[in-house]
């Protein structure tokens, strides 16, 4: 367990996992008032919380599976990715795949926010890279089964 220091400037508490193996803790909107996204349009919905997150983390900003099932709402960039030299506030860009308008309320779960290590790599140009069975085998090369 790491620990990650937040400001929260928002009026709401600050995300938990909702079990003992959850991967994501649930983000709530801090809005004023209701947002209405109507369909296919998107827009940054402020959560009110600041973190700081150690060297070698980034928080990902994921979908809600039943805001997706059931309104057809999504995380537009997702996953989002917030680095860990990022001070600002956490936003989660919705989009509305559906057909009807959808509210935003104050305080609604609209995503996820999942702590993941991240590593940093160094490139290294060579003439050829190293023969696999798959090869160059793009999208679909393995098959639907």
């Amino acid at each position: 367990m790491i620990k990650i220091n937040v400001v929260n400037r928002g009026h709401h508490p600050l995300p938990a996992y909702a079990t003992p193996q959850s991967a994501g803790m649930d983000l709530r909107a801090n809005l004023d008032e209701a947002v209405v996204l109507r369909p296919l349009e998107r827009r940054l919905i402020p959560t009110g919380l600041y973190i700081a997150l150690p060297e070698g983390y980034e928080a990902q900003v994921r979908p809600r599976s039943g805001l997706a099932l059931k309104h057809g709402l999504t995380v537009l960039n997702a996953p989002g990715t917030i680095d860990a030299d990022y001070r600002g506030e956490v936003g989660v860009v919705l989009v509305n795949l559906s057909q009807d308008d959808f509210t935003v309320n104050d305080g609604e779960r609209i995503a996820q926010l999942v702590i993941a290590r991240c590593e940093q790599a160094e490139l290294a140009v060579v003439e050829q890279l190293d023969e696999t069975e798959r090869g160059a085998g793009g999208y679909g090369h393995t098959g639907v089964r």
